[in-house]
């Protein structure tokens, strides 16, 4: 038996044809209502698209300075004399015995050999590695008693960027860029920069846009004195046929999305290619560190070889920032290479020597720009570090409770928040999740955290899932 052919079926060559003629139409309209929903979260990295606050917040940029391996608190910014006094002596049984990724901790307390001094108006305690950083402590807001769910370094990267040790979520940094935009059409709006060749645990995942369109991911910058690559075409080709070209590869890309609405991996392409030819006219500016002065080039520390590299990224940081780039991440140690298990003596002077000049550089000059007010600073890595002893001279991973700082963006400086127990174990008074720290790093951009939401298969979706509370005290 031959099929039947009908004649009012015969034109109808898709699934979009068959709603624009089904039931009069109306599962047309349902269609559109979805796609014109789509392309309105679908921010194009090739317009300034700069979105409305939901409060009003100071802080319109965000430059998160990570640790990458777990800084020790206990020898930072979070003295404890008792870890001293007990040194060599199992934990006390009044603090709860905690598992780590070496199992049950039951190894005695590990001596600090830092010496503290008390800085500022304020009075905060700063360790003999941060005495730069130490003098800027009116500014900071020092966070002791943060807590994350996560035992190992990937976990705990993949937490403090995307609020799951799970990875596949958004990052903040994508977060902040869909709620609020980019500020400048000639870069990227989510820009990483890492201290070396080494990624970070969970990889590029950490900065990504997971379930988000691709377009909000973070754009890693290289290492060295060309962050950006190819950003000067052959001198045989004019600024006129890089255009013609662009426009001839767009117009081909958009033929092949036309029938392909709601592919957000084929529009951040397209967008990607436009970003790269505005970045080829205005990026290599931004990125010439040598437009500096040679004083302020001295202040990050890039005449010195242990600070150069950590000390370029801030600076160029600093330049991004007045560019109106929404959210710089800037790895130190990139590879977990503060991870001190063994030789932490030798592991942290290495480290807080590479960052404490670049740090205090960067608190400093924004202030002096007029752009701190307006800039947020956060430092910290994915957890801290155990007061027992692991190998002799080195601590475990801790992230029961551990030390972050904010600075600028209209945090209250020369303040500490919360506490962890007399030997650095346990956030015991307001405890801060990192669901609740990403909660106030969203408010002070203006960003309501319930309310930013991202609808997944019908689902809110939000930076926090759906947890934490925006600390107010951080806030004057």
């Amino acid at each position: 038996m031959s099929a039947i052919q009908l004649p009012h079926c015969q034109f109808l060559t898709s699934r979009r044809d068959f709603l624009c003629r089904a039931g009069g139409g109306f599962g047309a309209i349902a269609l559109a209502g979805l796609m014109a929903d789509e392309r309105r979260r679908f921010a194009d990295a090739a317009e300034v698209s700069v979105l409305k606050p939901h409060l009003p917040g100071k802080a319109r940029n965000v430059i998160f300075l990570f640790m990458d391996g777990g800084p020790s608190h206990l020898d930072t910014f979070d003295p404890k004399p008792l870890v001293n006094e007990y040194a060599g002596k199992p934990l006390p049984s009044s603090i709860k015995r905690v598992i780590t990724p070496m199992g049950v901790t039951e190894n005695g307390l590990l001596a600090s050999k830092r010496t503290w001094k008390n800085y500022g108006q304020s009075g905060i305690p700063v360790s003999d590695w941060y005495p730069l950083v130490g003098e800027c402590a009116d500014d900071l807001c020092v966070i002791r008693s943060c807590k994350s769910d996560a035992l190992n370094h990937v976990g705990g990267v993949t937490q403090m960027n995307t609020g799951s040790i799970l990875a596949g979520r958004p990052s903040l940094g994508a977060w902040v860029n869909y709620g609020l935009g980019n500020e400048n059409n000639n870069l990227p709006g989510f820009v990483v920069l890492l201290d070396s060749d080494r990624e970070p645990p969970g990889g590029n995942r950490v900065w990504g846009s997971g379930f988000m369109p691709s377009g909000h991911q973070g754009t890693k910058f290289l290492t060295g004195k060309h962050p950006i690559l190819h950003l000067n075409p052959p001198p045989e080709i004019s600024d006129e046929r890089q255009r013609h070209k662009l426009a001839y590869i767009n117009q081909l890309n958009r033929d092949h999305l036309a029938s392909r609405r709601g592919d957000s991996e084929l529009e951040a392409r397209i967008a990607s290619y436009e970003l790269a030819f505005q970045m080829q006219a205005h990026a290599p500016e931004a990125v010439d560190l040598s437009q500096e002065t040679q004083e302020t080039q001295a202040a990050y520390g890039l005449n010195e070889k242990r600070t150069q590299a950590f000390g370029q990224n801030c600076l160029l940081a600093r330049r991004l920032v007045e560019r109106g780039v929404r959210f710089i991440e800037l790895y130190s140690g990139s590879g977990s290479k503060w991870d001190a298990h063994a030789k932490i003596e030798q592991n942290h002077t290495e480290h807080c020597g590479a960052t404490d000049r670049p740090i205090a550089a960067l608190l400093k000059d924004l202030k002096q720009r007029g752009l701190l007010d307006e800039t947020l600073v956060v430092w910290g890595g994915e957890f801290g570090r155990t007061p027992m002893s692991e190998k002799g001279d080195g601590r475990d991973h801790n992230p029961y409770g551990f030390t972050m700082w904010l600075a600028g963006g209209g945090v209250k400086g020369g303040q500490i928040i919360g506490s962890t127990d007399e030997f650095g174990m346990h956030a015991v008074n307001r405890p801060v999740h990192v669901h609740s720290l990403h909660a106030t790093i969203l408010a002070a951009l203006g960003l309501d955290h319930y309310e930013l939401t991202y609808k997944l298969q019908g689902r809110p979706e939000r930076a926090t899932v759906n947890e934490g509370e925006v600390i107010d005290e951080v806030f004057a």
